[in-house]
């Protein structure tokens, strides 16, 4: 089982020094590109939301209220509140949706 943890361990290492040594070699000149810059410029935006969305679903106990808290979220964001309005928002959501359901 050790074995296999350093073989993962590795490969993942080559591939992430692969993609960095590659592209550091080959784009030597600014992407003059318009399409390849805003694909570029939210592919970091894009990541989180992957790694974000089914950890804000399945947090709770259940996930009609994670789902609540979600929307509830977008939609305090959506009208310009900050950061610290929204997670309020949403960490009220889950309570009342968690006592209701």
């Amino acid at each position: 089982m050790n074995t296999n943890i350093y073989l993962y361990i590795a490969v993942m290492a080559l591939a992430t020094y692969f993609c960095r040594v590659f592209a550091f070699t080959v784009v030597r000149h600014p992407i003059e590109n318009r399409f390849f810059q805003s694909f570029l410029y939210y592919v970091p935006y894009v990541t989180l939301a992957v790694m974000t969305f089914p950890a804000i679903v399945e947090a709770t106990q259940s996930p009609i209220a994670g789902i609540g808290a979600l929307v509830i979220g977008i939609i305090v964001a959506w009208v310009g509140g900050n950061l610290f309005l929204v997670a309020g928002s949403c960490c009220a959501a889950v309570f009342l949706l968690e006592l209701l359901i």
